[in-house]
């Protein structure tokens, strides 16, 4: 469970962006979690992947 204090205009900004794609508002931000996490993780593996062969 995460649970997260926002404030209000932060709140309707989030509402507005979820109601663009149809989501709920906990779907939006576990989405953007969830995309955030990927990028680090895939740059992370990018950065290993150059370290190993080599590259700069």
């Amino acid at each position: 469970m995460l649970s997260l204090r926002i404030d209000g205009e932060l709140l309707d900004r989030l509402r507005r962006r979820a109601a663009k794609r149809g989501m709920s508002v906990q779907d939006y931000v576990l989405q953007t979690l969830v995309r955030d996490d990927f990028d680090e993780r895939f740059e992370a593996a990018v950065d290993e992947t150059e370290k190993f062969y080599g590259v700069n």
